[in-house]
């Protein structure tokens, strides 16, 4: 049985009872964290003294290229159904296995062509920020990709609301499946690049940081306008990215950083949601802490969990305590 304070909390809020109340979602998850996390919040301010220092520009790509393992490999998995190549695992640091997986059947020829076109770019992004830190760069760390009750996947559905006790997500059973997924990294990619772009110094890495988080936004705008044609035809899809969002929300501890794909208006007036957008019409940013509470499902400080379960590699690797 799941005993983690973060996700019991989910699992008890209105949104994950499908009642609304965003703030009350909030109270209730940090009411947990401080009542059922005491000890994961003592041990996790030991932890983020220990990340002070302020991050270099390679600690940086290596911090991105954490994220890109993991990118890579769900979407090499599942669309050709293979991991990423041995010769762009290497590096320094613990590394590790990529755990579960397969491949996607998909019926819809269409969005098969663009999986497949997501997945070289992710591809090519790990050989780039490879070579970019040449001896520097970080090996793959371990990543759970697997399909278990208590998968990391099963357990972000899980606090999404969009599974019981018990029971698993398994991304690659259908193609809704895969979307829902590949939704759940895409749109937290977008954030953590633009979060992490002040960090940078050296005005060649801004500019390929800025070329990559391009890349990443038009990924999050294929996949967000394929989920937005399902929920056109099926309005349940609209209701399993919302609580995915606000899932993402809730981790992050943060304002609201995170949209839906569900449209506004009704008959001539319907608008979409493709780009998830601040009232300024600007993308959100993630601090690295906030990615990594996503990354690791948790609120609490620390440094391993959910999709790493060792924790991911570099001098950049401790969650929020938010």
């Amino acid at each position: 049985m799941d005993t983690d304070p973060d996700m019991m909390a989910l699992r008890r809020s209105p949104e994950a009872e499908g009642v609304p109340g965003r703030r009350n979602f909030f109270r209730a998850l940090g009411l947990a964290t401080a009542l059922g996390g005491g000890l994961s919040l003592i041990g996790g301010n030991q932890l983020a003294e220990a990340q002070t220092a302020a991050p270099t520009d390679a600690d940086v790509l290596n911090f991105a290229l954490n994220l890109e393992y993991l990118e890579s490999n769900f979407y090499s998995i599942a669309v050709l159904g293979e991991q990423l190549p041995a010769e762009l695992r290497t590096g320094t640091g613990t590394p590790g296995a990529v755990s579960g997986g397969r491949q996607v059947t998909f019926t819809d020829a269409v969005l098969g062509q663009m999986a497949r076109e997501i997945t070289l770019n992710e591809r090519t992004h790990v050989a780039f920020l490879r070579n970019q830190l040449g001896t520097a760069a970080i090996a793959q760390p371990a990543i759970d990709l697997s399909v278990s009750p208590t998968s990391a996947f099963s357990l972000a559905a899980r606090s999404a609301g969009l599974i019981g006790e018990g029971e698993s997500f398994d991304p690659y059973l259908n193609e809704e499946n895969f979307l829902l997924a590949a939704f759940l990294f895409e749109d937290v990619g977008v954030t953590a690049y633009k979060g992490a772009a002040p960090l940078l110094t050296n005005k060649t890495f801004i500019d390929a940081s800025a070329g990559i988080l391009a890349v990443e936004a038009y990924h999050s705008a294929i996949l967000r306008a394929s989920i937005h044609m399902k929920g056109m035809a099926t309005p349940a899809v609209f209701d399993r990215s919302e609580a995915i969002s606000n899932a993402r929300d809730t981790l992050d501890g943060a304002p609201d950083l995170d949209q839906g794909v569900r449209p506004s208006g009704s008959g001539d007036t319907l608008t979409s949601n493709i780009a998830p957008l601040d009232a300024n019409g600007l993308a959100f940013s993630r601090t690295t802490g906030q990615v990594l509470n996503i990354a690791y499902l948790t609120r609490t400080s620390t440094d391993r969990g959910g999709f790493f379960p060792n924790g991911v590699n570099g001098n950049i690797r401790v969650s929020a305590a938010s």
